[in-house]
């Protein structure tokens, strides 16, 4: 008995040396050798039934080979992406549409869609709806999970430039790692919620989460002062001109933690996934790391969505009003759908819920209108509109392409107040959000514009 008859059987690598030892031992004992290919055979064809004795080496390394050849088949791309909507398809960079073709051939992806303001991101691109079943991806929701965004509607249609710098200047925080002091805090439920005890990981990251509520991060997250303008009737509210607070912000360094944890997770369970792909591996939500991904984003959402409550309250207190309006939305999160008569899980990163009905704000950039909008309910788009304009400049390609004094004077121009910012964020980055708006008309329709006048965010890599 050699090597040669052992390979003829389909024995690989490994195997074939401990079909041999097992072989031997069998030749050894007298038994024939059409006996022991017929029983070598038998063990690669079934090697669950022979655990135990002279096979039990053989069979552990032929279990490890089905299971590896069982994973590699998992994880393979579908060889042509399922065909998904494009709104807007003449305002949507290259990148972006293929990354959305790499989410649409995963095994486990069902359908999708791109938003007017698609641009590349990690794994699904901003701007991107993608409905898989039974599994939830990491990235497919994005690092901010739960970024949103909320207005609120005051009385008065002007409080002047001075004043509305002084009150984001006091009543806002900015900026990675920055937070409330302990006398400055203030509660909210979403601290008692019992899901911060559920994983050692949100029970880690209680502190981290606590002090950081009611700021926003860095990038595009903003707070400004503007005029909402209602050309009719509707929202509960007369048609004129108001004094409104727009904020955009996330989940922190809290929800930032949470993803990253959970997508090295997800990779390590999809080794074999193509490297196109390996910022879109997936967690089974039927397992343990998918509920407890499941539970941890959603309290993230919720997290961020406090965070704008907390923002909003603390410039109402300061004016002295009660607000007649807040409308709020997320747009990084995952959301469990019925899609074609079956419940999905849609992730919009970067996108908007438009469901038919639903309220839900797009804004523009730190100078141009964003807009209250109502959901269509389209299915073709997973019911999802932008959640933005979108960039036409990554934030270096902005910061080498932006002369400090031309944005100056766009914002001039419009009559911006800015206090932070950075050339990384400039209008000029971002594209025409009157394009993006007219791209998605069967999408949403449009109830007010919001003017933005004074601006806070956090100081950009270059300021302006």
């Amino acid at each position: 008995m050699n090597g040669k008859h052992i390979t003829k059987l389909g024995f690989t690598h490994k195997s074939i040396g401990l079909a041999l030892a097992a072989a031997q031992v069998r030749e050894d004992a007298g038994m024939v050798r059409q006996d022991i290919l017929d029983e070598l055979s038998q063990v690669q064809a079934n090697p669950g039934a022979y655990q135990s004795g002279i096979h039990g080496a053989l069979v552990t390394e032929l279990l490890a080979q089905q299971a590896h050849t069982d994973l590699h088949a998992a994880d393979k791309l579908r060889p042509a992406p399922l065909p998904y909507a494009q709104f807007g398809a003449e305002l949507i960079d290259p990148g972006a549409l293929r990354q959305m073709d790499v989410a649409m051939q995963l095994p486990i992806s069902r359908a999708g869609a791109l938003m007017p303001d698609a641009h590349v991101g990690y794994g699904l691109p901003i701007g991107g709806v993608l409905a898989t079943e039974g599994a939830v991806i990491p990235y497919g929701v994005g690092v901010d999970i739960g970024c949103s965004m909320m207005l609120s509607v005051f009385p008065n249609a002007q409080l002047g430039t001075a004043q509305e710098a002084l009150l984001l200047n006091k009543h806002t925080r900015f900026g990675a790692g920055v937070g409330w002091d302990k006398r400055e805090r203030l509660d909210h439920p979403v601290l008692s919620d019992p899901a911060w005890d559920a994983l050692p990981l949100l029970r880690h990251l209680f502190d981290k989460a606590q002090t950081q509520l009611g700021t926003s991060g860095s990038g595009n997250h903003f707070a400004e002062f503007g005029t909402l303008t209602l050309a009719a009737p509707d929202l509960g509210l007369e048609a004129g001109e108001y004094l409104a607070l727009l904020s955009h912000s996330g989940s922190r360094g809290f929800g930032a933690q949470v993803a990253g944890h959970f997508t090295k997770l997800a990779e390590g369970a999809h080794p074999t996934l193509d490297p196109s792909a390996k910022k879109l591996a997936w967690l089974d939500l039927g397992g343990e790391d998918g509920q407890a991904y499941w539970l941890s984003m959603t309290l993230a959402g919720r997290y961020a969505l406090a965070n704008h409550e907390q923002i909003h309250a603390r410039i109402a207190r300061a004016l002295g009003e009660t607000p007649l309006l807040q409308v709020s939305n997320s747009h990084n999160l995952a959301w469990k759908q019925m899609v074609q008569g079956r419940e999905l899980i849609v992730h919009r990163k970067g996108a908007t819920p438009a469901a038919r009905g639903q309220l839900g704000l797009i804004p523009g950039s730190m100078a141009d209108p964003g807009y209250v909008v109502r959901g269509r309910g389209l299915p073709a788009s997973l019911e999802s509109a932008s959640h933005g304009a979108g960039r036409q400049l990554g934030r270096k390609a902005a910061i080498a392409a932006l002369a400090k004094k031309d944005v100056q004077a766009y914002l001039d121009k419009r009559g911006i107040t800015l206090i932070g910012g950075g050339i990384d964020e400039a209008p000029q980055a971002y594209k025409r959000i009157e394009d993006v708006i007219a791209a998605q008309r069967e999408l949403v329709d449009v109830l007010a514009t919001f003017q933005p006048r004074t601006v806070r965010m956090d100081s950009g890599s270059e300021d302006i």
